[in-house]
């Protein structure tokens, strides 16, 4: 069997938080053409529902979509006991969902910086340790989780101390728990996006003025695009990266390096 083969995915059970729209989006639909079915879990739970029929009618797959927060352990138990329900078992989570505020530091109420910390870190927690439960049980699996680029540096011109310091404690976390669950089979890695161009992103008009001030500073000379995080998860999530575990994965256009 050739590498492009071993890479397939076909049988594995995955979810996806945030993965209605934006990069949630994207990398489901990379699991999907590479033959997983998968849980779209959001909180918006009609857009969850179009995205799962899209990849089910476009890729032959079954996709099932469930409304959860993320940062709710009861919620996030629910949508464990529904994914077992419908696939019996799990083999993947891509543990993405995040939020960002904008705000400077003396400015920013408790009520804002908890916010962040609860969905980005919290919430992270939460989906991978109910993933891990159940992998640990089966006899292993894969979790990927989405940090950022902003867990090395710190953005600029925005001010955004809590998303940077959710990230980072993403990282640290991920790092932690593929120590604990090693010798178990489970592997627990992630990916450190840099600016990326979603629907979203691309469409706010306050954004804009920032956006051409990251391009400009960015040594490619432009954002990201979804897409191009698809590889790296397809890869954490199958077979070949079995000795990949505790690693950071920072798709950034080298905009780190600066």
């Amino acid at each position: 069997m050739g590498i492009i083969e071993k890479m397939r995915l076909d049988g594995k059970k995955i979810f996806v938080t945030g993965g209605a729209r934006g990069i949630g989006k994207s990398v489901a639909t990379a699991f999907c053409e590479a033959g997983a079915d998968v849980a779209i879990v959001d909180l918006d739970l009609e857009e969850a529902q179009k995205t799962a029929a899209e990849l089910e009618k476009n890729h032959g797959i079954q996709a099932i979509a469930i409304k959860a927060d993320v940062t709710n352990p009861e919620d996030v138990n629910s949508m464990i006991t529904k994914i077992l329900s419908v696939f019996g078992r799990l083999d993947v989570a891509f543990c993405n969902a995040g939020i960002c505020m904008n705000i400077p530091a003396e400015d920013m109420t408790y009520e804002q910086w908890k916010k962040v910390i609860d969905i980005n870190l919290t919430g992270v927690f939460l989906t991978a340790q109910a993933a891990g439960k159940v992998m640990l049980k089966q006899g292993g699996g894969s979790i990927i989780n989405t940090a950022s680029m902003s867990a090395h540096i710190v953005n600029v011109p925005q001010p955004q101390c809590s998303y940077n310091a959710s990230k980072a404690g993403v990282i640290q976390l991920t790092k932690s728990l593929a120590v604990e669950w090693a010798t178990r089979n489970v592997r627990v890695n992630s990916i450190s996006p840099g600016y990326i161009g979603t629907e979203l992103t691309l469409n706010s008009p306050s954004l804009q003025p920032l956006i051409e001030q990251w391009n400009q500073m960015a040594p490619l000379g432009r954002m990201g695009r979804p897409e191009e995080l698809q590889s790296i998860c397809v890869y954490l999530a199958g077979d070949t990266s079995s000795f990949t575990t505790g690693a950071d994965f920072v798709v950034d256009g080298a905009f780190t390096c600066i």
